[in-house]
């Protein structure tokens, strides 16, 4: 499998998985729980409060884990492991695009001052049971 196929099976597995474990640090120990994620390419976005214990955990350490996309079928479903640095952005312009009508149940609005987006670089993605080894994406 080249680059490109590799790259394309991971966008699949982006596009077609919403909801992931995103792992923080706190107290030097992994601190893991399922969020929505978006993505642009390989650049992943979840909305949360800013009041948040991840919100706290990656101010002090922005180092994150994801894994996303393993469908629960059994051996063989592809997932990616995503290692990468958070952000903690407020842009009304990125709040609006990722704004959905279901968050009313836990903001005001795009305007909401508690509402916030972490922005996910991967540093390293793996692509895992493509129905070969383990493969690294090149981001």
């Amino acid at each position: 499998m080249n680059q490109q196929e590799i790259k394309n099976k991971a966008i699949e597995v982006l596009d077609g998985n919403k909801i992931g474990t995103l792992a923080t640090v706190k107290d030097n120990k992994p601190h893991s729980r399922y969020m929505t994620f978006y993505n642009d390419d390989f650049t992943l976005f979840t909305p949360t409060n800013k009041e948040t214990h991840k919100a706290e955990e990656i101010e002090q350490n922005p180092h994150v884990h994801i894994l996303i996309g393993y469908e629960g079928e059994g051996y063989g479903d592809k997932y990616l492991e995503i290692e990468g640095k958070a952000k903690i952005r407020d842009s009304v312009d990125l709040k609006q695009d990722i704004w959905k009508d279901k968050f009313e149940k836990w903001f005001d609005g795009v305007d909401d001052p508690e509402f916030i987006v972490l922005e996910i670089k991967p540093t390293a993605i793996r692509l895992m049971n493509s129905g070969e080894k383990a493969k690294t994406v090149d981001i």
